[in-house]
């Protein structure tokens, strides 16, 4: 039962399904239960034929011993040879060398039985472990093979591998994404959960970015390539999960580094337990080679080998199932040490752009008509805030008109002129300074509603409208201010929940670290339910406040992964948005919540303690099976004369128990994100 917690995955490049495995796992998985079976039957015909009714001839019961020996012992005798050749003796060795001690003194039955059980034991575990390592590495087998190309306006069938960035594919309704790119054509809506894990498809239009693996829907769209087939998202998925088993728990690094000199002490002591009776107590050297062989099986650490990586196994495909991605096994024991939160602001605790919030119509106008006006004169603009407010008409259904005169004013506003039947309507929105160099009479009453909405660290924008009559030259009707325009950063609307789940949690302290001013943070931070607020930061005033932190206790930074990445590598555990840098976040970070979903954090918080516990529940387990056992074959005797524990009974205790921390471990598959 040779146990490997490591993976084969070649750094730099997605591992194929064959680099999950080796020759001797294939052919436990393909042929184990096949040859228990064979070393079932065998056993069984030579028992009943030989021991039992004496109907078989000598030599037929020592034919099926034989067969019994050989289907039984191939797979652990594979295992030994390979880790002989590398200087070193492991459980499989023990193994074989208990079932033929066990033939030496007469037994071969109870060997056989060892073998058949070994041999079971070791296919259904590999079976099981087989189940967490499909949940990670079927995602290769999303990508499609071949793209549809656009070139010269006619459609070529390519093979992925073969794209080069600037391409432009043809993805129709129901085809699944060859490629990351950007949507330059069309609209439609993606079902993203293979990569992000949102529940709900996304809608995608002309610029947004779009993942290889990804299922269209019903729009038709062109994509432009942005990255070859082995650089999509896609493929780092792949790639990092698969380094990510490289990347042990100290715990496991600990029972790795403990189990080869483990297995020499076990070897010793058998040999001891052969040696000493036999020379010193004038015990019969039979009895004295069956307690010992049965020593050589219950001593024997599978079970607490196994016990770790089953677990960490699972809670990495579990995650990886929901959206999040650890970059090591490490990272689940550091998760569930953790006692402090601290999240960065803008991209994280907030979407990262400004969304209107604010609509203060004036009297005698209303939310339409100030709507219509401020989004028509920014139809021009190309900043961030005429972006929120265009999309906040559009979500309206309110009807914009381009106007026939545009300026953008630095750091002022914009003025926008439009053509009427007989006269020019000119439509300024901007802040304070436009105004005072406008020469405008805002009443006090009106630059109070401005500095209200201010205070609560949103950016105010008045709208304000005049008109030129065409046919009087230069008469102007008088300034009317139409009302105010509030943008502001969202909060993400999990964002609330998930720090209060996070209490429930148990995370005794959340803190909030931004570079905005005092009052914008105190406005998120009350928002949301944050009461550490560090504001005013500028990146390394940022990682000087983790350093202070991570010198007294556990703390974990989530942040989008960009200007954050110092202070991510400086915490104890680093926990990056994905959705909005998708690359820089997989670099930095330790673990990735690849739809930049709050609502995740609780999730893996909550799975990576679970993880733990039963960590620590699998080491406890074995370790307590493997002292009882030996202690029924060792200890007891001396009290209890003629007491010997029955071979077949150590078997069952020793097998058993590397199948339930295995069981135990899987358990960690069935958990899921709240949706």
């Amino acid at each position: 039962m040779t146990i490997n917690s490591t993976s084969a995955g070649v750094a730099g490049s997605p591992p194929s399904r064959a680099a999950w495995t080796n020759p001797i796992h294939l052919w436990r998985t393909n042929m184990g239960l096949l040859l228990a079976a064979i070393t079932l039957i065998a056993l069984l015909i030579g028992w009943i034929g030989g021991s039992l009714t004496g109907a078989l001839p000598p030599w037929a019961v020592t034919a099926a011993a034989l067969v019994a020996f050989i289907a039984g012992g191939y797979s652990g005798l594979t295992g030994a040879i390979e880790e002989a050749r590398e200087g070193r003796l492991d459980i499989d060795f023990l193994m074989i060398a208990a079932a033929l001690g066990a033939a030496l003194i007469g037994e071969w039955e109870e060997g056989a039985l060892l073998l058949f059980l070994f041999t079971l034991s070791g296919a259904l575990e590999e079976f099981a472990m087989d189940r967490t390592r499909d949940a990670i590495t079927a995602l290769s087998d999303l990508r499609p093979d071949t793209a549809t190309v656009l070139r010269n306006d006619e459609e070529i069938t390519m093979s992925v591998d073969d794209l080069t960035p600037g391409e432009v594919v043809l993805v129709r309704p129901g085809e699944r994404l060859p490629v990351d790119g950007r949507v330059i054509q069309g609209a439609t809506s993606i079902d993203q959960s293979p990569i992000t894990g949102e529940s709900v498809p996304v809608r995608k239009e002309v610029d947004d970015q779009v993942f290889a693996g990804t299922i269209n829907g019903g729009g038709s769209i062109q994509v432009e390539v942005t990255a070859r087939a082995g650089e999509s998202t896609l493929s780092k998925i792949i790639t990092m999960v698969a380094e990510a088993q490289e990347n042990t728990t100290p715990v496991q690094q600990f029972i790795d580094r403990f189990s080869q000199p483990y297995t020499y002490v076990v070897i010793g002591a058998t040999l001891l337990a052969i040696l000493l009776p036999w020379l010193f107590l004038d015990e019969p050297f039979a009895d004295t080679l069956y307690r010992a062989m049965t020593l050589l099986v219950v001593a024997s650490p599978c079970a607490l080998i196994i016990s770790t990586p089953a677990s960490v196994l699972s809670a990495i495909a579990a995650a990886a199932r929901g959206g999040v991605l650890f970059k090591g096994g490490a990272y689940i024991q550091k998760l569930a040490d953790i006692n402090m939160l601290a999240f960065d602001k803008t991209g994280t605790l907030t979407v990262g752009r400004p969304v209107v919030t604010n609509l203060h119509p004036m009297t005698g106008h209303t939310t339409e008509e100030l709507l219509r006006l401020a989004g028509s004169a920014e139809t021009l603009s190309e900043h961030h805030i005429a972006r929120a407010i265009i999309e906040e008409a559009e979500a309206r259904d309110i009807m914009l008109e381009a106007p026939t005169g545009f300026e953008a004013i630095a750091g002022q506003g914009v003025q926008a002129k439009f053509q009427r039947k007989n006269y020019v309507e000119t439509v300024y929105i901007g802040n304070e300074r436009l105004y005072m160099s406008e020469e405008m009479d805002i009443s006090p009453a009106i630059r109070m509603i401005g500095e209200a909405l201010r205070k609560q660290g949103k950016t105010a924008m008045l709208v304000v409208r005049r008109s030129t009559v065409e046919d009087t030259l230069g008469s102007e009707r008088d300034w009317e201010v139409v009302g105010f325009i509030a943008v502001a950063d969202a909060v993400r609307p999990e964002a609330k929940a998930s720090i209060a789940a996070l209490r429930e949690l148990g995370v005794q302290r959340i803190a909030m670290l931004t570079g905005d001013n005092d009052a914008v943070a105190e406005t998120i931070a009350g928002e949301i339910g944050i009461d550490e607020v560090y504001s005013s930061l500028l990146p390394e005033q940022k990682v000087e406040i983790i350093q202070k932190i991570a010198a007294e206790d556990e703390i974990g930074m989530v942040g989008d992964g960009v200007n954050d990445a110092p202070a991510l590598a400086t915490a104890t555990v680093g926990v990056a948005m994905g959705a909005g840098g998708t690359d820089v976040a997989l670099e930095t970070a330790d673990i990735v919540l690849m739809s930049s979903d709050l609502s995740r954090l609780p999730f893996v918080l909550e799975l990576s303690r679970k993880a733990d516990r039963i960590v620590r529940q699998n080491i406890f387990f074995s370790v307590g099976v493997i002292i009882t056992l030996v202690t029924l074959t060792i200890l007891v005797p001396i009290f209890v004369p003629h007491f010997m524990l029955p071979l077949p009974l150590g078997v069952v205790g020793h097998e058993g128990s590397t199948l339930l921390v295995v069981m135990n471990g899987l358990r960690l598959l069935t958990m899921r994100p709240a949706r």
